[in-house]
């Protein structure tokens, strides 16, 4: 770095645009290193707190605002600032900022790592408070050796101890999980389905749950939920109470979801996402259809649904508990399957599905597709492939290498809002082809 910084150092910055992760661009000067600063915003002038130095970036913390921009408003919980919670990134914009900052980063990873220039909105999801609080119908708390449960701090393995924590749904925050000593826990995840108010706890103990869980099961008889599992930090469960599993409801349907299994956090998503998945693929009777990381089976269900009897769809599963749960749900459709392994792996092999397949969707996790995944989705036969990514850098790079490779074309995409406060956004892309 041509300017030497140093962490503990107050500088006083003009903040630049935003970019991906919740944090602004300044520089000290024309020539001067690149400073990623949180808790500012663009147009701001900041002091400063220097948290991290590297050899091509420092990151800081913006302290003071010296000059606030007409977007910022007071974060409405006391625990997020600098140094506290680092689960919300924006909650010092107002709801329409978060917003326009979620399209700016979009466009940019577009423009940067796929070559892109597209106009994008962010949709508002529907089902949760429109000031974008209490929304979150998953929690996972840490805690620590004490047994206190509370939430990290950015970029941290500390623990911030809270009364409760704002974006929750109100049927997580009942669970009153800080207000509770969790000895011999690692974590603490609240699922609630805000439909039926049913609600489920899953524990990771330190280490095995067998041995060490046993011992405080007496402990957990008041925990308030339906469903508490006691799972390891080395694996094993252990069932405490209930099904061990959620009923969710999604496009008029019940879907059996295990404790710690994946499900949209937000209440509306699900039934939003289907719904425009469903537009993207165009999914036609008679089709074989491909839904990669598939989780529980909702997008796979739906198209079954629509490829009817005629049709078929195959769904691929790494995680062994939700691939059972997805052949669960999709039990009304027999023409449709769930294979459990690694999708790069079983796409690499010769199978038939894949040659006749005309339609695939897939929804990653935020580390995006493998290479083996995109190769496959480049091959013949597939005629449109709908793209659900909860991060904008690894969904930029993944266009990029099908438009390249496979003569692919995107033909729409869309940003959704489902996790208001935080620099979390979700977009769903239509590729399609000749």
């Amino acid at each position: 770095m041509t300017t030497s910084l140093a962490p503990g150092e107050v500088l006083d910055l003009a903040v630049g645009e935003v970019v991906h992760g919740g944090w602004c661009v300044c520089r000290v000067d024309d020539t001067g290193p690149v400073i990623f600063v949180r808790h500012a915003l663009p147009g701001e002038r900041v002091r400063a707190r220097i948290t991290q130095v590297t050899a091509r970036f420092a990151r800081a913390d913006a302290t003071e605002i010296l000059d606030p921009s007409p977007d910022r408003v007071d974060p409405p919980c006391p625990y997020a600032g600098p140094g506290r919670c680092g689960g919300c990134d924006w909650q010092h914009a107002s709801l329409q900022a978060q917003r326009q900052l979620k399209a700016a980063v979009v466009r940019q990873q577009l423009s940067r790592l796929a070559g892109l220039d597209r106009e994008v909105v962010v949709e508002a999801v529907p089902g949760a408070g429109a000031d974008g609080l209490g929304w979150r119908t998953a929690v996972s708390f840490a805690v620590d050796e004490d047994g206190s449960a509370g939430l990290r701090r950015h970029r941290s393995r500390e623990i911030v101890r809270i009364s409760a924590c704002l974006i929750a749904h109100p049927l997580v925050t009942d669970a009153a999980v800080p207000a509770r000593p969790w000895p011999g826990a690692e974590a603490v995840e609240v699922s609630a389905v805000p439909e039926t108010g049913e609600r489920g706890v899953l524990v990771t103990t330190r280490g095995r749950p067998g041995k060490a869980g046993t011992d405080r099961l007496e402990s957990l008889e008041g925990v308030p939920a339906d469903s508490v599992q006691l799972t390891g930090s080395r694996g094993g469960r252990v069932p405490v109470r209930g099904r061990g599993y959620l009923t969710r409801r999604a496009a008029g349907r019940d879907w059996r979801v295990t404790l710690g299994g994946f499900w949209q956090v937000h209440p509306g998503a699900a039934d939003l996402f289907g719904a425009a998945v469903l537009a993207a693929a165009q999914p036609r009777p008679g089709d074989t259809a491909l839904d990669l990381y598939c989780g529980a089976g909702l997008f796979t269900g739906l198209l079954a649904e629509a490829v009817g009897p005629a049709g078929s769809v195959v769904g691929i599963e790494a995680d062994a508990g939700t691939a059972r749960d997805a052949r669960h749900n999709l039990r009304p459709w027999p023409r449709a399957r769930v294979l459990t392994g690694d999708a790069a792996r079983l796409l690499s092999a010769d199978q038939p599905w894949l040659g006749a397949a005309s339609v695939a969707v897939l929804d990653p996790p935020r580390t995006g597709a493998e290479r083996a995944v995109i190769d496959a989705l480049c091959g013949p036969g597939l005629r449109r492939i709908a793209y659900l990514s909860c991060d904008p850098a690894t969904l930029a790079r993944d266009l990029r290498l099908l438009l390249d490779r496979g003569g692919w074309r995107l033909a729409g995409l869309r940003a959704f809002d489902a996790f208001p406060m935080t620099h979390h956004v979700e977009c769903l892309a239509t590729l399609t082809r000749d």
